[in-house]
């Protein structure tokens, strides 16, 4: 068993369900924190957003009646591990999509890592140098092994934080914001197909 592959059985050690990691955050929340142990408000305000945001998305995303049956039809056992933190942003728009496709599926297992919990594990899956969340990791258990990653943003929403990488991050985050809401998920269903081969 590889470095990488010992990071990801002890990272699953440490996972949330979907519906777990939700009511994590709203359980911290009720106590003035983030999933991120020791930060500071700004974390907490995201967290409040970002909660806001997964619930919309869980309500109002659905799959195409062509994804549906891609889906539904994908026979691999596979586990979808998502490295992500309440506060972020993009993790509240995709997250939610993921889960979408992994409910379709009884051969898919959505399971969430919280990144600062787990640097050992986000190390391994660096984007650019850097701990980008959230960070989709597709794994074969039976196998052992790592098949694909996706992340960590769909790839308009990567167009503009690439285009504003070096301007002020309040402008990208509203920039971002509004490109999420008339994408409405549907680049970052489309980009999670791709991995159903």
């Amino acid at each position: 068993m590889t470095e990488v592959t010992q990071n990801i059985e002890k990272g699953l050690k440490n996972a949330y369900s979907y519906v777990e990691y939700e009511q994590l955050i709203e359980d911290l929340l009720k106590e003035g924190k983030s999933t991120t142990k020791g930060s500071d408000e700004m974390f907490v305000h995201y967290s409040e957003l970002g909660i806001q945001r997964m619930k919309r998305w869980d309500k109002k995303f659905e799959l195409t009646e062509e994804q549906t049956a891609k889906v539904r039809s994908y026979n691999e056992k596979r586990s979808w591990i998502v490295l992500a933190e309440g506060w972020c942003g993009d993790a509240a728009h995709s997250v939610p999509v993921m889960n979408k496709v992994a409910e379709l599926s009884e051969n898919i297992e959505l399971k969430i890592v919280l990144r600062e919990s787990n640097l050992y594990l986000m190390n391994d899956f660096l984007t650019d140098g850097g701990k980008s969340i959230p960070k989709l990791i597709v794994y074969n258990q039976e196998e052992k092994e790592v098949e694909n990653t996706w992340g960590p943003r769909p790839s308009g929403a990567k167009e503009i934080f690439d285009a504003n990488r070096a301007g002020e991050w309040e402008e990208m985050e509203k920039k971002l914001q509004t490109w999420y809401n008339k994408d409405k998920g549907k680049t970052t269903a489309a980009e999670l197909m791709e991995l159903l081969k």
